[in-house]
């Protein structure tokens, strides 16, 4: 049977009253204990400023590989900037070999840096500078305007995820004051040719911070999860909407109660569009560099022990980010 995929109503949460939040929070509690995956419709973010940054990422993406390459990261693992085709394998996050991934992608970290950061690791990795393209005012104005939109659109599904742990509407606020988040366009080319065997336009991976906020090219098909049955199920195009998922550290906070499920774009069939060109932009939000992600009380049982350690949040970011890159992880 198809995977029902759930749809939540963000603006109709924010104006219920406390009672009908907690009711709508024990939906969101079932989703994330379940499938980790859902898309929020009615979330506020302007069509405007999609409209722009889709329109702006689209055409660097045009631009010919060597106009590309002059945003390229300046070394290897270095986190921002334009990382070219078959340069990442996301599949290697989770110890598996696999063929390059068949995607490319311009990628940018926080738009500024806390006064009080004197981090040398913050500061070389989530707060090194984005590369940008040449001649690209439109492009950062684009860019900039919707990260910002995604930061706040990220607190506000935080307040909704502390509803649904029956914990203070505000309780992550700090955690989140500072986030180490980072914007990624993603853009997956047309294929003249077959993908070698096992290649896909992004391996099966989870993500690795507190939510990931998609927006997928509209009416496009490839993205993939697990189900609870370990099956794997295509999510469905829904326009409007953006899909949030659960990343690894959220798994985390809650001691597993809510899941980060296993994803992946495959290569639709070639009826589908499996060979046609595809875009996404996805929002990794990350908790502040020194957050402390330790198991939350609501989430222990009587009796019940933390699975996990305390891991602070940058340093985890950053160990997992490097097991990515192809030639670390083939050594």
């Amino acid at each position: 049977m198809p995977l029902k995929f759930p749809v939540f109503d963000l603006a109709s949460f924010e104006n219920a009253d406390r009672k009908q939040q907690q009711l709508l929070g024990r939906d969101v509690d079932h989703i994330c204990r379940t499938s980790g995956f859902l898309a929020i419709s009615n979330h506020g973010v302007p069509d405007q400023t999609i409209r722009q940054a889709w329109g702006t990422a689209h055409d660097f993406f045009d631009l010919p590989p060597e106009m590309k390459q002059r945003a390229r990261a300046p070394y290897e693992g270095y986190p921002y900037g334009y990382l070219g085709p078959e340069l990442e394998a996301l599949a290697r996050s989770r110890g598996q070999e696999s063929p390059p991934d068949l995607k490319e992608s311009f990628n940018g970290g926080p738009l500024t840096v806390p006064k009080d950061m004197n981090d040398p690791d913050a500061l070389a990795f989530c707060y090194a500078k984005t590369i940008w393209p040449a001649d690209s005012e439109a492009f950062i104005a684009a860019w900039q305007t919707y990260y910002r939109s995604m930061e706040d659109l990220a607190a506000r599904i935080m307040r909704v995820f502390a509803v649904a742990l029956d914990l203070p509407d505000r309780f992550f606020d700090s955690y989140i004051d500072a986030p180490i988040s980072a914007l990624r366009a993603l853009n997956y080319p047309e294929q003249t040719e077959p993908p070698k065997p096992g290649q896909l336009r992004a391996g099966a991976h989870t993500d690795y911070g507190s939510l990931t906020i998609l927006l997928p090219q509209p009416g496009s098909r490839g993205l993939e999860i697990t189900s609870p049955q370990g099956e794997w199920v295509a999510v469905p195009p829904i326009p409007g909407a953006f899909v949030i998922n659960i990343g690894d550290l959220m798994a985390r906070w809650t001691n597993d109660r809510w899941v980060s499920t296993l994803h992946r774009v495959v290569n639709p069939p070639v009826q589908d569009g499996g060979l046609h060109r595809r875009q996404s932009f996805a929002f990794f939000h990350q908790p502040n560099w020194h957050a402390e992600i330790a198991c939350l009380q609501s989430c222990l049982s009587a009796g019940e022990q933390p699975k996990y350690e305390p891991v602070l949040s940058g340093p985890y970011l950053m160990s997992k980010f490097k097991a990515t890159s192809v030639s670390e992880a083939t050594g």
